[in-house]
């Protein structure tokens, strides 16, 4: 049977972008990203806004772009497919939780010279950096 694992997601970091390198030199870059959604309860039901609060993870090119250019509060679009991380917490208990591995970041506010935010695109995919 296929399977098909494909996460599209905007929205505003909810915080600076953490890079690092592992022993053998890749670029890891881990950010989290708040996503809004808004949605109403039956025909006649009030309005709801939800927040979701997703952890991302890029790599190699792609980490170093967003850790170089992404700042708290930046709006962007990842697209990517979806993890599930597992491991044991110090009192023995077996946590998880799901993240998003992004083979796309694209930048969709940038700052401008005089550190304001301005609507703009910057797309980041594997190697290559490209404003559109």
């Amino acid at each position: 049977m296929a399977a098909f694992n494909k996460v599209i997601l905007m929205g505003n970091l909810t915080r600076d972008p953490e890079l690092r390198y592992t022993p053998d030199g890749m670029a890891i870059c881990n950010f989290g990203l708040a996503v809004n959604d808004s949605f109403r309860r039956g025909s006649e039901g009030e309005g709801k806004d939800e927040t979701m609060f997703i952890d991302v993870a890029t790599f190699r090119k792609q980490a170093e772009n967003c850790g170089q250019y992404l700042k708290k509060g930046r709006r962007v679009l990842v697209e990517g497919r979806l993890r599930l991380e597992r491991w044991q917490a110090q009192d023995g208990a077996n946590r998880s939780k799901h993240t998003v591995s992004a083979n796309v970041v694209q930048f969709l506010s940038v700052a401008d010279e005089r550190g304001g935010v301005s609507e703009s695109t910057m797309k980041t995919e594997g190697a290559t950096a490209t404003k559109s």
